[in-house]
């Protein structure tokens, strides 16, 4: 898969490839994201066109908005990968900037869709682009004059209501990995690299990985989980705490941590990659009377953890 990272107003070097283009934020590379991508596929397929894909970087919230905080369901390089696992044949990742939100429609379509050879454009319904969000997928119509054809894939639902990052987020917020998992088509995924940590879990008999998420990452909501851990080609089914180790610390002063004690697992993981596919929740996190207790917990958390990804094995 070819990745062309623009920054207005560079353009890619891409005179005689054709592309079909499926354009969009896609945050999570939800189910909707997914019907849109498999659309402009489908036409590449037809019109033997190669199948790409248009998306944004950093999230318009932290160039317009000035957040600081901006967390992403999917970080660009986790995106990059799972379109890669979909068979997208090349990626423009333009770089999302307050000089290219002034731009207008028609600067957007001559220097990002005709500009890159592109010739056919398939958005969501409520794909917005240009200066306040102006130009949307009748915009595309109305300017094309025969340069490319234009698809819009319309709502996806779930139980009654929009598949949506908002929606993804809301249930990662209210520590439904499962709801989430059934929006994305998978589990949410964290990426991230084991750091020292305090080594305290193994005083208790239950040594754990302490990993340092990549920044920006979306989070669910604290409290214990089973999860799958990945690493270096090899996987373990684990239980994880994310939060603020009660027990031990004044919520007040401490910070979110990520913690897993990989079942069946003996061995040293500082310094290595790690990826955790979060399964189901187990509990909410809480503060117990003293470590004994919390032991005793912690062995129940770990049985439940085993029979829940029992079901999964084969996933």
């Amino acid at each position: 898969m070819k990745v062309h990272k623009l920054a207005y107003p560079e353009k890619p070097d891409t005179e005689g490839i054709g592309y079909s283009v499926a354009a969009g934020f896609f945050d999570g590379i939800h189910r909707g994201h997914q019907q849109v991508i498999g659309h402009a596929a489908e036409v590449a397929r037809k019109e033997g066109l190669v199948p790409a894909v248009m998306t944004f970087d950093p999230h318009p919230s932290a160039v317009l908005g000035n957040k600081k905080d901006v967390t992403y369901i999917t970080p660009l390089e986790q995106k990059l990968e799972i379109l890669s696992d979909m068979g997208v044949g090349a990626v423009f990742v333009i770089r999302f900037s307050k000089e290219f939100a002034s731009l207008t429609p028609e600067e957007f379509i001559e220097c990002y869709i005709k500009g890159i050879g592109a010739r056919h454009i398939t958005t969501g319904f409520d794909f917005t682009f240009g200066k306040f969000g102006k130009g949307t997928p009748d915009t595309l119509r109305q300017l094309a004059n025969g340069a490319y054809g234009v698809s819009v894939v319309g709502k996806v639902e779930d139980g009654g209501e929009k598949v949506s990052s908002t929606r993804v987020r809301k249930l990662l917020a209210e520590g439904d990995v499962q709801g989430a998992a059934g929006l994305l088509g998978r589990p949410l995924m964290t990426d991230g690299i084991v750091i020292e940590g305090d080594k305290r879990g193994r005083t208790i008999g239950f040594p754990t990985a302490n990993v340092r998420p990549a920044e920006g990452a979306c989070l669910p909501a604290p409290g214990v989980y089973a999860v799958f851990y990945e690493s270096e080609g090899n996987r373990y089914p684990g239980v994880l705490n994310a939060g603020f180790r009660p027990t031990f610390k004044d919520p007040d002063k401490s910070e979110l941590s990520v913690e897993v004690h990989l079942i069946g697992f003996e061995g040293d993981l500082y310094g290595r990659s790690a990826r955790i596919r979060w399964m189901e929740r187990i509990r909410e996190e809480r503060k117990f009377d003293g470590i004994g207790a919390l032991k005793e917990q912690i062995g129940r958390d770990k049985d439940q953890a085993v029979k829940i990804l029992q079901e999964y094995a084969g996933s």
